[in-house]
């Protein structure tokens, strides 16, 4: 396993591209920044956060994943396998359907994925400080080093699809209040029924998770 640390970027995404592009992909490798400038978000929107929040991505080959994990969950996979390390030392964070990080009522972060070939590259931004008013914040300290070493360890793992959803199923719930963007379009997704592939059904259309 090999992790950069930067104290700033353009966008981690982006470097790590730029880094598998010129040495090759031998390991899983993450990038960690302390701040980045020009973040990729959901539906090509700009992921811009305060110094000193958490600015994560990070490739793997897709053969590392569980057999059972449908492709266009991943988001679902990786954000709910960081949730259960920010729960199990007291935070309440919570996963919005598909990808987004949420303390009670409040966006905090959000994960993005994409594949090129045989790798897939994870991107994840999370609030640990008080950024602006329509956002929060992580509630409880971050602890880097611990957090995300058992957070890869997690990743490695290949918790399976099923016993990952099972859980998610019960949390989707919370999203229920919510909106979704399907199309370009703010749905809403109260009467949303989650399949087990971890896709959505809104008016008998059915939506997939992968951005």
């Amino acid at each position: 396993m090999n992790i950069i640390y930067l104290d700033q970027v353009d966008s981690t995404h982006k470097y790590l591209k730029q880094y598998i592009k010129e040495n090759g992909y031998k390991d899983f490798t993450a990038v960690v920044s302390n701040f980045q400038t020009d973040g990729i978000g959901s539906r090509n929107n700009k992921w811009v956060g305060k110094k000193g929040n958490l600015f994560l991505s990070f490739v793997m080959e897709k053969n590392l994943l569980p057999e059972d994990l449908p492709i266009n969950s991943m988001s679902i996979y990786f954000s709910y396998l960081f949730k259960e390390v920010l729960e199990k030392y007291g935070s309440k964070v919570w996963i919005k359907w598909p990808n987004d990080f949420y303390i009670g009522d409040r966006k905090i972060g959000g994960t993005i994925t994409n594949f090129n070939g045989k790798v897939i590259y994870c991107g994840i931004g999370l609030n640990l400080l008080d950024f602006e008013e329509d956002f929060g914040y992580l509630d409880i300290e971050f602890k880097q080093d611990l957090y995300l070493n058992e957070y890869f360890s997690n990743i490695t793992a290949r918790k399976k699809w099923k016993q990952i959803f099972s859980k998610y199923l019960i949390e989707f719930n919370k999203s229920r209040i919510f909106t979704a963007t399907v199309d370009n379009e703010k749905i809403s997704l109260e009467n949303a029924v989650l399949n087990e592939d971890g896709s959505i059904s809104l008016d008998n259309k059915k939506v997939f998770s992968l951005r």
